[in-house]
C-alpha cells in the first residue's frame, strides 16, 4: 500500500484543526481531551505533509549532489568511519537479510514514530511535549538542510555501490525524481532523526526492561539505512545532532519562559506589625 501523499495529509491536518475547534465548543468534559488529541494530529499530519510537499517544491537543483556524496566519502574514509560498500556486499551475500534491510527501511520509521507518539502521549503524557517539540525542530532543521543536494551512496556506482533495493526489485523510487522521497536528499538522514527520537524519548520516559525497543530501533534503523545504500554515515550523524540541538532549545525556551512567568507575578507584601509603641487611632463613640 503507498504512503499518503502531500493532499491526503493536508486533508487530514484540516479536519484534526475543525475537529479541534469544534471540541473546544462542546458542553461535556470530553471536549478538552478530544481537543488536545487532534491538535496534536493535526501537528504530526502537517510535518508529513511537509516531509512529501518538499520533494515538488521546485526550489532546489541536482548539481553538485554527486561530487559532494564523493566528497562525504571523502571525509568518512579520513575519520576512519565503517565502510559502507562493504556492509552492503556482506548484507547481499546474504539474501534475507538484504530482504529484511530494505522492507525495514521502506516502512518501518513512519509508524514506528507513530506509535511512539501514541504510546507517549497515552502513558507518558508529561514526557509527550518535550519530544514532540523535539521532532517539530528536528524535522524542521532536516527539511532545511535537504535543500542542499548530497547523493547516496547507491546513486555513486562508480565507488562500487549498487542499489540494494532494485537488485530485489523492492525499490520505493523508481527513477530519479520520482518516488516517496527526495532521492538527493541523503544529507541528514530523516529515517535516523525520528528513530533517535524515538529511541531516546522511550529511554527517558519509560523505566521498563522493554525500553531496550527504543535502542534497537535505532540500530536497525542505522544498518537498514546504510546496508541498503540510501545513506552515508554522516547523514545519520548529523541528524542526531540535529535532535540533540532541537532537545537543547527546548530546553532553554523552556527555562526562558518559566523566568519570565517568576517576573510576570506580582510579589505580595504582607502589611507590617504596628510598632509595639505606636498610639492607636481613637474609636468614636457612635
Amino acid at each position: 500500500m503507498p504512503w499518503p501523499n502531500w493532499q491526503q495529509a493536508a486533508s487530514l491536518t484540516v479536519a484534526m484543526l475543525l475537529l479541534a475547534a469544534a471540541a473546544k465548543r462542546w458542553g461535556n468534559r470530553r471536549g478538552p481531551s478530544v481537543a488536545a488529541g487532534a491538535t496534536e494530529v493535526a501537528l504530526v499530519s502537517f510535518l508529513y505533509m511537509l516531509w512529501r510537499l518538499a520533494r515538488v517544491l521546485p526550489l532546489v537543483q541536482d548539481e553538485g549532489a554527486v561530487e559532494r556524496g564523493h566528497q562525504i566519502w571523502r571525509l568518512q574514509q579520513w575519520l576512519h568511519l565503517p565502510s559502507e560498500l562493504a556492509i552492503e556486499r556482506w548484507t547481499l551475500h546474504h539474501r534475507w537479510l538484504a530482504e529484511f534491510a530494505v522492507s525495514f527501511y521502506a516502512t518501518a520509521h513512519v509508524p514506528a514514530l507513530l506509535g511512539f507518539l501514541v504510546w507517549l502521549y497515552v502513558r507518558h503524557k508529561p514526557d509527550y511535549p518535550r519530544w514532540r517539540n523535539a521532532l517539530v525542530i528536528t524535522t524542521g532543521f532536516c527539511l532545511f538542510i535537504r535543500f542542499v543536494r548530497v547523493a547516496p551512496p547507491r546513486l555513486l556506482p562508480d565507488l562500487g555501490f549498487v542499489d540494494m533495493s532494485n537488485v530485489l526489485h523492492k525499490s520505493v523510487y523508481g527513477p530519479v525524481g520520482t518516488g516517496v522521497s527526495d532521492q538527493f536528499a541523503a544529507m541528514p538522514s530523516i529515517h535516523i532523526a525520528w528513530a533517535a527520537i524515538v529511541c531516546f524519548g522511550v529511554l527517558e520516559a519509560s523505566p521498563s526492561r522493554w525500553r531496550i525497543i527504543g535502542p534497537v530501533h535505532l540500530a536497525l534503523t542505522f544498518f537498514a539505512v546504510v546496508a541498503t545504500a540510501n545513506h552515508w554515515w554522516m547523514d545519520g550523524i548529523v541528524a542526531i545532532g540535529l535532535m540533540v540541538i532541537a532537545l537543547g532549545l527546548d530546553w532553554g525556551a523552556r527555562r526562558l519562559r518559566s523566568a519570565r512567568r517568576r517576573m510576570s507575578v506580582p510579589t505580595i507584601v504582607a502589611d507590617a506589625e504596628p510598632a509595639a509603641d505606636a498610639v492607636p487611632e481613637p474609636v468614636l463613640a457612635e
